[in-house]
């Protein structure tokens, strides 16, 4: 329970805030406005097609009509062509209308990067770049379905409620080692891996960033892993490349689906309710509940993205977002490592909530576990945390940075203010 996210951006109208988790019993996604500023295409540069000379040389051969019939043809192509025309006007002012009123909370960060999107061709090249068949051969042993069971609540009986979910995920070596989105697997008492074949195999939740969004997950039965995913370089893709999203949208009925398009922009960025800037790569692939967690490729089959969100709504349509694999890369190594536990609910207190509830800026504990670390420790619900390690802190995010230089069996010194006294604590972690 220490990890906990203070920056869910799930509460409002027209942005499904984590749309890929299928669930058996719950269909309804959330979503969510932004409040926009000044959007920025990336920009790059295109080769001009240099095999159309003749392109105004087009030859047009005289009909003569000399009857009836021929005329209203030819009134039935003049019609044509009036009504082409009127449709462009009205889609042309359309599109003008939409991009005025558009409001959401959304910008691009820019690049200034010239050079030809990379597309998937139709044959192997000799500089890496795929056919999307050849693509997909390579990614696919390494895109694994992740189904879970959560307990959601209890009966009049006092027995437990499950729900069953169902995201996607990817390989990253051999030792069986699966990233998916954190929003998949919150709250799991069971973890399985679906892999190409449909085999099921036993997994755990190994660690996660809820802040991120990012989880990793292990395989614990004894297999060979049958595929493993070559992570790419996100800061390199551009608006216009052509991309391809893997995983198993709507449920295990339809894993391993493929659905190709291409990078919308390259560094979207969205506001969260916090006010922290999140970066995506926006895409109008096809991305649908179940598909969180899968890999976004490129034209190399490498892993340039997570699949993490859409934006829903009435007339939305192709807005697909990715986390960046890039800003994933650095965390792997510590979420590689078993979650310490402290054993604790815990929710920021900033100056505003300090100032209401006559309280000290730092880490409430709302909750503390039976027979946890923290419970042995002493901590109780209504502590303060302000301190740990011998470092001043006052978010949850500073927590968890500085419990993950850590390892399990650490001792750590830590403040807490109960009853305005401050009251030192030790705390062995445990994963």
């Amino acid at each position: 329970m220490d990890n906990i996210n203070n920056n869910d951006v799930n509460n409002k109208g027209e942005f499904s805030d984590y749309f890929g988790m299928n669930t058996s019993s719950n269909t309804d996604y959330k979503s969510d406005d932004f409040n926009n500023e000044t959007v920025k295409d990336v920009n790059y540069e295109t080769v001009d097609n240099k095999n159309n000379k003749d392109s105004k040389q087009d030859k047009y051969k005289k009909v003569n009509i000399k009857n009836k019939k021929g005329g209203k043809i030819a009134a039935l192509i003049a019609g044509a062509l009036v009504c082409a025309m009127l449709g462009g006007a009205v889609g042309a002012t359309g599109v003008y209308l939409f991009a005025k009123d558009n409001n959401s909370s959304v910008g691009t960060a820019k690049k200034n990067i010239t050079y030809d999107p990379p597309t998937f061709v139709s044959s192997t090249s000799k500089d890496g770049v795929l056919s999307a068949t050849d693509a997909v051969k390579k990614i696919s042993p390494a895109v694994v379905g992740v189904s879970v069971k959560s307990i959601v609540g209890r009966d009049l009986f006092n027995n437990t409620q499950e729900q069953d979910g169902i995201g996607s995920g990817f390989i990253i070596n051999e030792e069986g080692y699966i990233v998916t989105n954190y929003h998949v697997i919150k709250g799991a008492q069971e973890v399985k891996a679906i892999l190409k074949d449909g085999k099921e195999v036993n997994a755990k939740v190994i660690n996660y960033d809820a802040d991120q969004d990012i989880a990793v997950i292990k395989i614990t039965d004894n297999i060979k892993v049958p595929g493993v995913a070559v992570l790419g370089d996100s800061d390199a893709i551009q608006a216009g490349e052509d991309v391809i999203a893997m995983g198993n949208p709507l449920g295990k009925e339809f894993s391993q689906t493929v659905t190709k398009g291409v990078v919308s922009s390259a560094n979207r960025v969205v506001k969260s309710e916090s006010g922290a800037d999140i970066h995506y790569i926006q895409t109008d692939t096809a991305i649908n509940p179940g598909n969180s967690g899968g890999p976004l490729i490129n034209s190399k089959g490498e892993v340039v993205g997570i699949n993490a969100a859409k934006k829903v709504g009435s007339g939305i349509e192709g807005i697909g977002f990715s986390i960046p694999i890039n800003e994933v890369k650095g965390r792997l190594g510590v979420l590689s490592k078993p979650l310490l536990k402290m054993g604790i609910g815990i929710k920021d207190i900033d100056a505003n909530i300090a100032k209401q509830y006559d309280l000290e800026e730092g880490i409430y504990i709302s909750e503390v576990s039976n027979f946890s670390a923290a419970e042995k420790a002493g901590l109780k619900r209504g502590d303060v945390i302000i301190k740990f390690d011998g470092k001043r802190i006052k978010t949850s995010k500073e927590l968890n940075d500085l419990k993950e230089k850590h390892k399990e069996g650490d001792v750590v010194n830590m403040v807490v203010v109960r009853d305005n006294k401050e009251v030192n604590i030790q705390i062995k972690l445990q994963s």
